[in-house]
């Protein structure tokens, strides 16, 4: 992972912080659609706090602002979270406003530049030149694809079928010309899919959770302004240390706020090395708004994808 994909990029600087962190208004990656990491068949088990102690595995964070209000960092708009559709000249265009129900489907859509054009020159970044995510307004049904690209700047997300409700889409790229040239980007929009639309409510925040067989912990310690995330990765009882490099690192994390669908994609401060990891990766998070962040964690064993999902809440 290069040093610049390490830094602070949700569209704004964030020099006085720690870097290795996304911080987006948006994002794991899988070349085709995954199952949907949905909350029906998700096993989750929490652990009790350790109140007082300087690194322990909670349900929660405390101790840290929001981004509104927090001393040394400006007001963060919706349009530097990944929630606005267009930002500094760059527009997400899709083809349509509506998704069917129940069948698989492709999702068409551009980039369109400041120049009013299709984008068609992009960096490539975590090993990809455009990352695709999908979220449903309850947080469930979590999507992340890598789309192919047309010659004429048309990306074609093709999508398992979706459930009714309101999901939204995001698209994160790095612009390799123009005047965002080697700066990503997250835009958004949202689409409806129609029928009887049931909303699940969110699990509880929880320390630890299992998938696949596999136990992922999630340990939190106060730094100054951030929290450092230490994830731990299980099986059996014991530490698993033959997870593959996945886009660039061993763990994927990305987390969306409760309410607005803020997404937070966080980068892990270690590099890759060698064809093996864990059982541990530690990130550096900047969690900008109080309450819960539904956290997806991502780690590919054997060839395999698997998708931990936990709650966590910021106070």
């Amino acid at each position: 992972m290069s040093a610049s994909h390490r830094s602070f990029s949700r569209g704004w600087a964030l020099a006085s912080c720690v870097p290795a962190l996304l911080f987006l208004g948006l994002v794991a990656c899988g070349s085709s659609d995954p199952e949907p990491a949905g909350r029906p068949g998700t096993h989750h088990g929490a652990m009790a706090a350790t109140p007082g102690t300087a690194a322990s595995t909670v349900p929660g964070m405390r101790g840290m602002q929001g981004i509104q209000g927090m001393p040394g960092i400006p007001d963060v708009p919706a349009t530097a979270r990944g929630l606005a559709a267009e930002r500094d000249g760059y527009r997400l265009d899709p083809e349509a406003a509506d998704l069917p129900a129940g069948r698989a489907v492709g999702y068409p859509f551009t980039v369109t530049g400041p120049d009013g054009g299709p984008v068609t020159d992009f960096a490539e970044h975590q090993t990809k030149k455009l990352h695709f995510y999908a979220i449903r307004s309850d947080l469930t049904g979590f999507r992340h694809l890598h789309p192919a690209m047309a010659a004429d700047g048309t990306w074609t997300a093709d999508l398992a079928a979706l459930t009714p409700g309101t999901w939204r889409l995001y698209t994160s790229f790095v612009p390799d010309a123009g005047p965002r040239k080697g700066s990503e980007l997250v835009l958004s929009r949202t689409v409806t899919v129609p029928g009887a639309a049931a909303a699940l409510p969110l699990p509880a925040p929880a320390g630890s959770t299992t998938v696949d067989g596999y136990t992922v912990t999630l340990r939190s310690e106060p730094m100054a302004g951030v929290h450092r995330l230490t994830v731990t990765v299980s099986k059996d009882g014991r530490p698993v240390t033959d997870l593959q490099p996945y886009l660039d690192s061993f763990v994927h994390l990305t987390a969306f706020h409760e309410g607005d669908q803020a997404l937070a994609h966080l980068h892990p401060t270690d590099r890759v090395a060698g064809d093996h990891g864990g059982p541990t990766v530690t990130f550096q998070a900047l969690l900008g708004e109080p309450g819960n962040w539904r956290l997806f964690l991502q780690f590919q064993t054997a060839g395999q994808l698997h998708t931990a999902e936990l709650t966590l809440n910021v106070t």
